[in-house]
């Protein structure tokens, strides 16, 4: 099966996933786009397992709601040691160097892998392991925040494969990597 390493996604106008409180509020700026369908569940279903930071992890666990992932769940960290009772056979701690960790998730038969949360996605593309990007814009400056991307050791080249605009407010891209 053919590995593949997808970001679903949505960032300010000036590129931020969270405000200079890790907050994300500001998502709700548009309420109505709630209400429509933007491609996720779509996403969701070409998607074998997710991938995400302790922070991201922290975070989808503070809302209010029941877990609201259906496919495992791998949670990067280095301090981790368990996962609350509740999450058990849904969550999994994941440790060692990129490669380590996909080649974890890769044997448990997980190929098709949903990159959430912005220092693991930053890594991810420190590395080329980033296969395609499905960004959505809020139009709203933040300012300041936790930027989507951050240096890189090289220049990567993606094609945009689509746009889409919802709500004549949102934009949505979707990037695939170009590799030569």
């Amino acid at each position: 099966m053919e590995k593949r390493n997808s970001i679903f996604i949505a960032t300010s106008l000036d590129g931020y996933i969270a405000d200079k409180d890790g907050g994300i509020a500001w998502l709700d700026s548009i309420p109505e786009i709630n209400s429509i369908d933007t491609g996720y569940n779509a996403f969701m279903s070409r998607i074998d397992a997710l991938v995400m930071g302790r922070s991201t992890f922290d975070v989808v666990c503070s809302f209010d709601i029941d877990w609201p992932y259906q496919k495992p769940v791998f949670v990067m960290s280095r301090n981790m040691t368990e996962v609350p009772e509740k999450l058990q056979d849904k969550v999994y701690i994941v440790k060692g160097t990129l490669s380590e960790i996909l080649e974890q998730i890769h044997q448990k038969g997980y190929h098709r892998l949903y990159i959430d949360g912005g220092k693991v996605i930053q890594n991810f593309l420190k590395e080329d392991l980033i296969d395609d990007m499905i960004i959505t814009v809020i139009p709203i400056l933040l300012g300041n925040g936790i930027p989507l991307f951050a240096d890189l050791p090289k220049p990567l080249d993606f094609e945009c494969k689509k746009s889409i605009v919802f709500l004549d407010k949102v934009v949505q891209n979707h990037f695939t990597r170009r590799k030569t």
